[in-house]
């Protein structure tokens, strides 16, 4: 029975598609109360990773940080005191022509850097290659990567250099350092 069920997996694996995740390119990332200089010139090549994907007929993700109203008594609200992405605001949405895209993939809420559900999803099934992009890369982009390395050891995991961004230039490197250093293509 078990061989039986290694050649339907085969097969299942042989004909997945892959999987694009766009982390958390929200308006505060970008414009908004965290947002900084250099994160909107993201919007063109994130577009046109959900425009290639999609006609590939790959599959499509998007990470959201979202809080509530009482995110300065969380512990994250304790450690960074700067309300952003809450739920319902303008903030809290996919930024520019990204938020036309939301609806022809699946929306995963967190409510802290790594999406939990997130990780659920990708043991259910099996890519060969997952590729992220979005924000911020030594943060929510770095900690969604390391859960896709986790709950899929064996496919190929991308992150592109020109599709994410931080604010401190020196940190995202070092971000993109330390991805490489886990095994994660970084373009």
């Amino acid at each position: 029975m078990k061989a039986l069920y290694a050649i339907i997996l085969s097969k299942e694996r042989d004909i997945m598609p892959n999987l694009l995740i766009v982390v958390d390119f929200q308006n505060d990332f970008v414009c908004g109360s965290l947002g900084f200089s250099g994160a909107e010139a993201l919007e063109a090549p994130i577009a046109a990773k959900i425009e290639a994907a999609l006609a590939a007929g790959d599959d499509l993700a998007f990470t959201l940080d979202t809080h509530d109203d009482q995110y300065l008594s969380s512990q994250e609200g304790r450690l960074l005191p700067i309300p952003h992405c809450i739920a319902g605001t303008e903030g809290h949405r996919l930024y520019g022509k990204v938020a036309e895209y939301a609806a022809r993939g699946i929306t995963f809420y967190k409510p802290i850097f790594g999406s939990s559900a997130l990780m659920r999803h990708l043991l259910d099934r099996s890519y060969d290659k997952i590729e992220l992009c979005g924000l911020v890369s030594s943060i929510c982009v770095l900690s969604n990567a390391v859960i896709c390395r986790t709950a899929q050891p064996e496919a190929e995991i991308v992150v592109d250099s020109m599709a994410t961004a931080g604010p401190d230039p020196e940190v995202h490197r070092m971000a993109l350092e330390v991805m490489r250093g886990m095994q994660i293509q970084v373009l």
